[in-house]
Parts: structure tokens; C-alpha cells; sequence
């Protein structure tokens, strides 16, 4: 049941049944690193470490990605927002190492090669939104979402006028909003939404820029699986204005 206030949510919120070493995870540990919707953010002292920059990937899937830029930029503090509870316990794996019940230790650690540089917002992003200060973050990934292609289904898509506006109001001026997808109805879609938006510009001069992955790409399990079936994925860095 939603309120007139919240958004609803289209999309799984739970797949397969979730092992024990990472039910362990999501019981245990996700608390340590968990944002609640009613919490105020304060990007810079939100982590375990200082850090000089905030990211924010929206649906962050298995959770590679985010990972993966976290262990690379330790001084880079990243807010991950995943509605699909697998997900986040795979994340979780991801940042412990934990795969096994029995491998769960009495106090939950992040690995050794990892800072204290994550934090996941286990519910829709549109609800954290408001608690986002303006101008705070540096970059925002959307990565591969649901393109739900069907014309009827069209105002689902994430990249729409509304979620846009939240966005370009949380980003930093000069900050990035990268979108990666291998549909080419959502691919049409962002080039029409994004053209028409004028808090961006997109920062590709020449086809190369956006059929290759950028420099600091992270490749994901879907990219891989997208590749193998023949869709190849596009990479759109827009620059806020």
C-alpha cells in the first residue's frame, strides 16, 4: 500500500530465495553501512573515512560496478540505492567476502583491501532524493536500468523530466551523470530526454565516446550477459551545466 506522497515502485523487490551467509549479511552487517529514508545526509561525514567527493549509483543490480569503484577510489565516498534485496546481499558479499554460512564470523568485517567508502539506500532512490542537499555529489551512474519498452510503460523509465530535475539539482555544476544501456528503445529515450533538457550537455565529441566504456568503467555481470546475446551497450556521459 503506497501514500499519495510515495512513489510507486514497478519492479521485483526479491528473487530467489536468499542463502544463509547472506541472510547473515543483510541482518548483520547491512545495518553498519545502511542509509534510512528519514536519515539526513551530510555526503562528506557519511562514511567511515574521509573522503573528498560523493557518488550515487541508482539501481545498482549485483552490485560490481559500485564495488569496484570504491576499491579504486578510496577517497571517493559512494551511495548505492537497489530495491532488489539480492542484490544488496550481493553487494554485501562483494565488500565481505562472505559466501558461506559457516565462513560467518562472530564480528562482520569489510575485506582488508577495502575503506569504509560505501553506504546503500535499500529502497526507490525517489525517496531519498529530498534528504540529498543541492550541488553534492560528483557523479551519478544509472546503469542499465529496466528500459520496460512497451509504449505504455514509457513513464516508468527512470530517465524522465521529474527524475531529471531531482538530478541536475544534486549534482554538482561540472558533475557527470553517466547512463549505460543495451536497449535501443531506452537508448533512443535518453538521447530524446536528455536533448530536451537543458541543465545538461553531453560531453561526447565523436562515436568512439559513447560505444566504448569510459576509462574508470567497473564491468558488470549484466554487461557481460548483454554482450554474449548480442546487444551491445552505449555509454552517455552528460555534463551538468
Amino acid at each position: 500500500m503506497h501514500s499519495n506522497s510515495e512513489p510507486h515502485f514497478f519492479g521485483r523487490r526479491q528473487g530467489r530465495k536468499i542463502r544463509k551467509a547472506k541472510t547473515s549479511l543483510l541482518e548483520r552487517f547491512l545495518p553498519q553501512v545502511e542509509l534510512k529514508k528519514d536519515n539526513t545526509i551530510s555526503p562528506l561525514d557519511l562514511f567511515g573515512v574521509p573522503v573528498r567527493s560523493v557518488c550515487l549509483e541508482i539501481g545498482f543490480g549485483n552490485g560490481e560496478h559500485i564495488a569496484g569503484q570504491a576499491l579504486a577510489n578510496h577517497d571517493t565516498g559512494f551511495i548505492g540505492a537497489e530495491v532488489f534485496k539480492n542484490g544488496v546481499a550481493n553487494l554485501l558479499t562483494l565488500i565481505t567476502g562472505i559466501k558461506q554460512a559457516d565462513d560467518v564470523p562472530e564480528e562482520i568485517k569489510l575485506l582488508p583491501d577495502r575503506v569504509d567508502n560505501i553506504r546503500i539506500y535499500a529502497d526507490d532512490i525517489r525517496l531519498l532524493f529530498a534528504k540529498i542537499p543541492d550541488h553534492t555529489l560528483d557523479k551519478v551512474f544509472l546503469l542499465f536500468p529496466d528500459p520496460w519498452p512497451k509504449k505504455r510503460h514509457a513513464e516508468r523509465r527512470f530517465v524522465n523530466p521529474d527524475n531529471l530535475k531531482e538530478i541536475a539539482r544534486i549534482l554538482k555544476p561540472g558533475g557527470i551523470f553517466r547512463v549505460a544501456t543495451d536497449h535501443p528503445i531506452y537508448k533512443t529515450w535518453v538521447l530524446r530526454q536528455m536533448h530536451q533538457n537543458k541543465d545538461f550537455i553531453w560531453t561526447a565529441t565523436c562515436g568512439k565516446d559513447w560505444k566504448n566504456p569510459p576509462a574508470d568503467w567497473v564491468e558488470t555481470k549484466y554487461q557481460r550477459k548483454a554482450i554474449r546475446e548480442g546487444r551491445r551497450p552505449v555509454f552517455f556521459d552528460y555534463r551538468r551545466l
